[in-house]
Parts: C-alpha cells; sequence; structure tokens
C-alpha cells in the first residue's frame, strides 16, 4: 500500500483551486502521469444516478520501465472545503483500491489557499517504483497547478 500527502500552500483563490481540483478532466493540464481524464456521460453508481464519474488513464516511467493504468474514479464526496475521488469499476470483479482526496483551507493570510491531497493506492505492484515517481510528480505539478487555478480564475 501507498499513501502519500502532498501540501501546497499557493496566492490563488480557494473557489478557483477548488474548480481545478475537482473536475479530473483537468488533471492531464498539470499532472503529467494523467495522460487523459473523459468523463462518463451516464454517471450512475450503486444505482444512484448524476454522480461524477471518470476514466482516468494513468502512465509512468521509471527508465525503460514504462506502465500504465486506466481507472474509473468517482467524486464520493463534494463540499466547499473537501472532496474525495475513488475507484469504482463496473465489471463486477476486486480491483485494488485507489482513493484521492482534498482538503481546502485558508491560507496562513487571506490571500493564499492550503491544499492537502492525500493519495492512497491499496495495490501491491510497483510500489517503490511507483512511490518515487508519485512524488517526483507532485513536485513537478506544483507550478503547473497554480498557473492553471490562476488562468481559470483569470477566466470568471
Amino acid at each position: 500500500m501507498i499513501e502519500i500527502t502532498a501540501v501546497l500552500n499557493a496566492g490563488v483563490e480557494r473557489s478557483a483551486l477548488h474548480r481545478v481540483v475537482a473536475d479530473l478532466t483537468t488533471y492531464p493540464q498539470w499532472l503529467d502521469i494523467v495522460v487523459a481524464a473523459e468523463p462518463e456521460f451516464e454517471p450512475v453508481v450503486n444505482d444512484i444516478p448524476g454522480v461524477p464519474a471518470w476514466v482516468v488513464e494513468l502512465r509512468g516511467q521509471l527508465g525503460p520501465l514504462r506502465r500504465s493504468k486506466r481507472l474509473r474514479m468517482v467524486r464520493t464526496e463534494l463540499a466547499a472545503d473537501r472532496l474525495r475521488f475513488e475507484r469504482q469499476e463496473l465489471d463486477g470483479r476486486q480491483h485494488s483500491p485507489w482513493v484521492l482526496s482534498a482538503v481546502l483551507a485558508a491560507g496562513a493570510d487571506d490571500s493564499t489557499t492550503r491544499l492537502e491531497m492525500t493519495l492512497r493506492y491499496g495495490g501491491s505492484l510497483w510500489l517503490g517504483p511507483l512511490d518515487r515517481l508519485l512524488r517526483d510528480e507532485i513536485e513537478r505539478s506544483r507550478p503547473r497547478l497554480v498557473a492553471l487555478t490562476r488562468q481559470i480564475a483569470d477566466s470568471h
């Protein structure tokens, strides 16, 4: 199992940052490991219509080793200060859990937002390389996430 928590303190509006992290279709724009995130047009989970779901393609490479994975992720919690996505496949088989959660709060001063994101992967394959890949990608993604959030804030 892997559990990685990352914190970002950024000079961006909380509502704009929330819009970005609450919509998985934005992730390929700021997180290189997410190659695609396509919304499902008829999201139904546990017979409840209207729960947002995305088919997400992840891809990572460490040296000559390349790995990709497709996941169906469902947003299971959405509030002004938090959100959560969980893997929920529809094929009836048992799959390793993936859970991505985020908490947004006022930063150290009124002009910043604190974002804490936690990714939990309950599988057992590639744990060491996956952990390193994710931590490196988190560091590279920070300025892209802030830039995209500012762009979205400016357009609204």
